[in-house]
């Protein structure tokens, strides 16, 4: 007989668990109005993430409120310029773009510079056919950097 492979999950991947913790002090209805709040103050979604696991011990908005933080940004009334997820690949560009001008040689990083910029790419593709971005969006590294700025 052949032996079941097990599934594995990336390294740092939360468990499969959706059921929300007993010991979790706040209601769907107070963590809709944190991350509301955060999100006027001009926190991204990973950032609100983090601090409502660090320092309110929720450990998922999305198993508490039935919600992603981005589906509560949007009910909540704030507008994100751009996507989270293609902002975090611009930022990663823009340091790898840094640190080629400073280490010409590295040709290791210029090939991981290639590669982020081809996720940019396709994510740019996606996200303009979402709506999310203009039609007529393009990555442009000058620009990027003034956009992370």
């Amino acid at each position: 007989m052949a032996a079941k492979a097990r599934e594995r999950k990336p390294a740092g991947s939360r468990g499969t668990s959706k059921v929300v913790p007993g010991w979790v002090e706040y209601s769907a209805q107070e963590v809709e109005e944190l991350v509301v709040g955060f999100g006027k103050k001009g926190m991204n979604p990973m950032q609100v993430g983090q601090v409502l696991r660090d320092q309110y011990g929720v450990p998922s908005v999305k198993a508490l409120t039935g919600k992603g933080v981005i589906q509560v940004f949007a009910e909540g009334g704030v507008k994100l310029d751009y996507p989270p997820d293609l902002l975090a690949l611009i930022e990663r560009a823009v340091r790898v773009r840094r640190h080629l001008k400073a280490n010409s040689s590295d040709v290791r990083n210029r090939t991981q510079l290639n590669n982020i910029e081809s996720k940019i790419r396709r994510l740019v593709k996606y996200h303009a056919a979402e709506g999310n971005l203009p039609k007529g969006w393009r990555y442009d590294p000058e620009t990027a950097a003034l956009l992370v700025k």
